[in-house]
């Protein structure tokens, strides 16, 4: 079965996570697999920068790794098949490349109901399904 599931997390919005967090626990239990949790922090423009201080991506970061590590704590799974990451940068594309560094075998990914900004735009997770070099798993509510 699958070995290694990426499970991203909004950590502004955790809900849709949830569900996509507990079928990677499912799936992880069935094949004796490993789930890595990761959130990504975006960049902050450049433009902001003389508002902001100096170590705002690094507290930013930090503070994200704790509460990525409270959220994996809670997963019924051991702590030695349980594992965090922040990346920063852009969404789609720091999840891709984690699911091959990491070589994750699945994405369990949580996504909201479709709307018609997400027909029109995309969203991260279409854009995943799409561009993944692994299975990738769309769970919603």
């Amino acid at each position: 079965m699958f070995r290694s599931i990426l499970a991203p997390v909004d950590l502004a919005e955790p809900a849709p996570s949830q569900p996509a967090i507990e079928a990677a626990t499912e799936l992880a239990n069935l094949g004796g697999g490993r789930i890595r949790l990761i959130n990504i922090q975006s960049l902050l423009p450049a433009t902001f920068m003389d508002y902001v201080p100096a170590d705002f991506d690094a507290t930013q970061k930090a503070n994200a790794e704790k509460a990525l590590a409270e959220l994996a704590a809670g997963v019924k799974l051991s702590p030695d098949r349980v594992s965090t990451v922040v990346r920063i940068g852009g969404v789609y594309p720091e999840i891709l490349a984690e699911a091959k560094e990491w070589g994750a075998d699945l994405v369990v990914i949580g996504s909201h109901r479709p709307a018609m900004s997400t027909y029109l735009l995309g969203s991260n997770a279409t854009t995943v399904v799409r561009h993944a070099h692994c299975s990738v798993l769309v769970v919603r509510k």
